[in-house]
């Protein structure tokens, strides 16, 4: 069995990497630059995609040296699916990116937001109604792919709304999402009468309510779903969803083999009572980075989820059946709430690479420039020693 306590954990030894922003298209209409929210990170090719989580938009970068990603162009999720059901100008929350097959996969938290009071404010009960106020925003509701396509010419993968099938010329590659209303999706349906999620749905994400923040996609289509919040009594949650087209072109949840509620799988796993902050397919394995549920500093770690992909049904998976791999470092004191790992993708088959949200000024060598973290993975262990 593999220790896990973490003064026996192999130290974190990192390549930092800079990533390079246009300036023309890293701010936001509030002031905020892209690098100060990033949360999620997924490579493609020489291309790395991240998203920041109060944009509408997900953004390319290209790798313009041996530690260095630039080039950065944008594109608008409003150019590529349909968002009438949402308001185009607010944020689709996107926490998790996935590839496969041709599609890159898009997902928002769908997580309700509770008020954030100012502590310095004069109305001391007007900040503490704040407290008491939960928003619902509709357009991170979001569960949807678009058409990713190698432009040979460029070298560069490229997002299009509807694309011809770069291998099977009798197909045509379309962008698609979840179906969804004005208040809801039917993933939302679902877990609204889960007997172990439906109790957190109406609490906000940063109380330990419903909030998505990982996803990966296996090479059959299955999506795993990685859940900050809830933890429930030290287990986080991950679920495991078949979406298909349907004939208005539309996805639509699949009953998934095996899943006690039909439509979905639910996979317990004991992370020390961490919840889910990225998922990354490598093999039949998941690699998974957790962190706290709640808005707070605290551990954050790297571990592999041993055959994952292979799961028959509904599952609880203890710490015998998990590896931690490392610990990832995060702002404590003079830095609280800072560089907290929010995105890790597969740099390749050995490194994973880490971007950071709220990063520390230490970790911005230029305006508009934020360095991510390229970490080498151990090797698996072996079947014996799990």
């Amino acid at each position: 069995m593999i220790p896990f306590l973490s003064s026996f954990l192999p130290s974190m030894r990192h390549q930092a990497y800079t990533l390079h922003f246009n300036p023309k298209l890293s701010l936001n209409e509030a002031g905020k630059h892209v690098r100060d929210g990033l949360s999620t990170v997924l490579r493609t090719g020489d291309n790395l995609w991240v998203s920041c989580d109060e944009r509408t938009s997900i953004e390319r970068l290209r790798l313009t040296g041996p530690h260095e990603f630039g080039e950065h162009c944008r594109y608008q999720l409003a150019d590529l699916l349909d968002l009438t059901n949402e308001a185009e100008d607010v944020e689709i929350d996107i926490e998790g990116l996935g590839e496969c097959d041709h599609y890159l996969w898009i997902i928002g938290s769908h997580s309700l937001k509770r008020k954030q009071p100012k502590p310095d404010d004069e109305d001391v009960a007007k900040q503490i109604a704040k407290l008491a106020k939960v928003e619902e925003e509709p357009s991170r509701y979001l569960l949807a792919r678009v058409p990713l396509l190698l432009n040979a010419k460029t070298g560069d993968y490229e997002l299009h709304k509807e694309a011809p099938h770069p291998i099977h010329a009798d197909q045509t590659l379309r962008a698609a999402q979840l179906r969804s209303t004005n208040t809801s999706n039917d993933l939302l349906d679902l877990l609204a009468q889960d007997p172990h999620l439906k109790p957190f749905m109406q609490i906000p994400g940063k109380d330990n309510g419903f909030d998505i923040e990982g996803l990966a996609v296996a090479p059959d289509g299955r999506l795993f779903i990685g859940l900050r919040g809830p933890v429930l009594r030290g287990w986080a949650v991950v679920l495991e969803v078949l979406p298909r087209e349907d004939k208005h072109g539309r996805l639509r949840l699949d009953e998934v083999p095996g899943a006690t509620e039909k439509f979905y799988k639910k996979h317990f796993l004991d992370l020390g009572g961490m919840g889910l902050r990225e998922l990354r397919q490598q093999g039949s394995d998941l690699l998974l980075l957790a962190g706290p549920t709640m808005d707070l500093d605290g551990t954050i770690a790297v571990y592999r989820w041993p055959e994952a992909l292979s799961c028959p049904q509904d599952s609880l998976i203890g710490p015998d059946k998990l590896q931690r791999l490392f610990d990832v470092p995060h702002g404590s004191g003079p830095t609280a709430g800072q560089d907290k790992a929010e995105g890790m993708a597969l740099l390749d088959e050995t490194h994973v690479l880490l971007v950071f949200d709220s990063p520390t000024d230490a970790r911005k060598p230029a305006p508009h420039q934020v360095t991510a973290d390229a970490v080498r993975l151990p090797a698996p262990a072996a079947a014996s020693d799990r």
